[in-house]
């Protein structure tokens, strides 16, 4: 079935009906489900500091009554940056503008997904990945909360299409966007770096054969280079301020000085493997109490264990502080469960904790119950889990099955979400927004599969218009 071009403006009615589709649904997301707490407040108070004080640090309340601001390094400049441009443009705290702003890179972001899969596919699949891009729900819901997701996929998307593009000529603009993808990918945060290992080793591994080795080298050596710019500049900054050498975050998200509380970290390594434990367990510590009610089975061996962990708990909820103490506590429990069961601790529970953010149902900013499979206490939000677990289950099946026909790029594409999924098998604290930077390419593997499962002998030849150079 091949379908020829409509002429002049009937040529731009899918993918502008497709965009409004996806643009409805994202001011849906904003109205219904905004989420401006926790870590969004975090960036907001560092983005506001810095915008208004020019001290790029967060804001310390103390007894007296007194709020001072101390220079902090637990989070990159990239998403402070974002905001404090924002709140230049807009006011200081106007979240609601920043959704909006989000909202719009988000629908950008759907075109170069689409642009991505025209070129490796052609030109249906980029009808059909615009079309899986804009009404995705997992990445569409995220533009409602001020945090780093829509801009990290955005820089998954714009890098991946970019590269497209340098390996067939490389334009100054499409180079120039390749490089500030992976910059400012890492800049955002600190697993974002995977980006620029993946996208430069690309660069030169494709380009070789397509623009010659010689320039191939030449151009993955001024754009690695022109990259560590940012990172030379916040690297002085946290040596000056702070006395260390620092080039992205620190993994606890902990200033110089400040107590890690690594026992507790890997005492919860020793129990983790799904996104209900990390909130009602890991978020709790050092802030609130921990219920032991919500410890899962796997927290408990025996009966001894049982009551030291019961004692733990009681101890530290009396103060909801991780003391040193109560701290060296933890560490020696975990070192028990460690010593007893080294292969959950090293194999199962990783790779529990891995696919539960690749396979759990996408609805935790939807105000559904965190133990959403228990059905009898709230059917209609288990129905709504299960579905929304049905057709995440589905955008994966699509991508394998797209992926085994190794598309143009498919080595890269596939190689960030192996190495994107290894490095998450490494958290403590599993949560199913950390799989979304691989959504771009999920979304053009699945619309390369559903280009032969859709449309006989090879699909439309109807193609989506330029869009100022984002598709063809």
């Amino acid at each position: 079935m091949h379908l020829r071009t409509p002429p002049g403006r009937e040529r731009w009615l899918y993918p502008l009906l497709v965009l409004a589709a996806g643009a409805a649904l994202r001011v849906w997301f904003i109205h219904a489900h905004p989420q401006i707490q926790g870590d969004s407040l975090v960036y907001g108070d560092i983005a506001t500091n810095w915008l208004t004080h020019g001290i790029y640090g967060h804001s310390v309340g103390h007894p007296s009554g007194v709020t001072t601001i101390e220079p902090t390094l637990v989070r990159l400049p990239g998403y402070p940056a974002f905001l404090a441009l924002c709140f230049a443009l807009f006011g200081v705290a106007n979240y609601q503008a920043v959704l909006y702003l989000q909202a719009l890179i988000d629908l950008v972001t759907c075109l170069l997904i689409a642009g991505l899969a025209g070129k490796i596919c052609g030109p249906s699949a980029a009808r059909i990945a615009l079309l899986l891009a804009a009404l995705c729900p997992f990445t569409a819901t995220y533009v409602a909360s001020p945090l780093t997701e829509t801009l990290s996929i955005f820089c998954v998307a714009l890098g991946f299409r970019a590269l497209a593009a340098v390996l067939e000529r490389p334009h100054l603009q499409w180079t120039a966007a390749l490089i500030f993808s992976w910059s400012f990918a890492t800049l955002l945060r600190p697993d974002g770096a995977l980006l620029a290992v993946v996208l430069w080793t690309a660069l030169l591994a494709y380009g070789r054969k397509s623009l010659g080795i010689s320039s191939a080298l030449r151009l993955t050596l001024a754009a690695g280079l022109l990259s560590l710019l940012p990172f030379v500049a916040w690297t002085a900054r946290n040596a000056r301020t702070f006395h260390v050498f620092q080039p992205l975050a620190p993994r606890y998200a902990n200033d110089p000085g400040e107590f890690g509380s690594p026992g507790f970290v890997r005492w919860i390594r020793t129990l983790t493997a799904d996104f209900t434990t990390t909130n009602e367990i890991y978020w709790a510590g050092n802030s609130d109490r921990i219920d032991p009610a919500n410890l899962p089975r796997r927290a408990i061996d025996n009966v001894a264990q049982d009551q030291e962990t019961h004692r733990l708990l009681q101890d530290y909820n009396s103060i909801t502080t991780l003391t040193p103490e109560v701290d060296a506590r933890f560490a020696q429990l975990a070192q028990e469960r460690i010593r007893a069961h080294p292969f959950r601790y090293y194999v199962t529970l990783p790779l529990l904790r891995l696919a539960d953010m690749w396979l759990r149902p996408r609805a935790e900013t939807m105000n559904i119950n965190l133990r959403w499979w228990q059905y009898a206490q709230h059917p209609a939000e288990t129905r709504l889990a299960l579905f929304f677990g049905a057709l995440n289950l589905a955008y994966l099946v699509a991508a394998f099955l797209g992926g085994l026909r190794w598309p143009r790029m498919a080595g890269a594409m596939v190689s960030l979400i192996i190495l994107r999924s290894l490095l998450l098998a490494t958290l403590e604290a599993p949560e199913p927004r950390y799989t979304l930077e691989c959504f771009p390419l999920v979304i053009a593997l699945a619309a390369c599969y559903f280009t032969t499962w859709l449309v006989p002998g090879g699909g439309l030849s109807w193609k989506i218009p330029d869009a100022r150079g984002l598709l063809y």
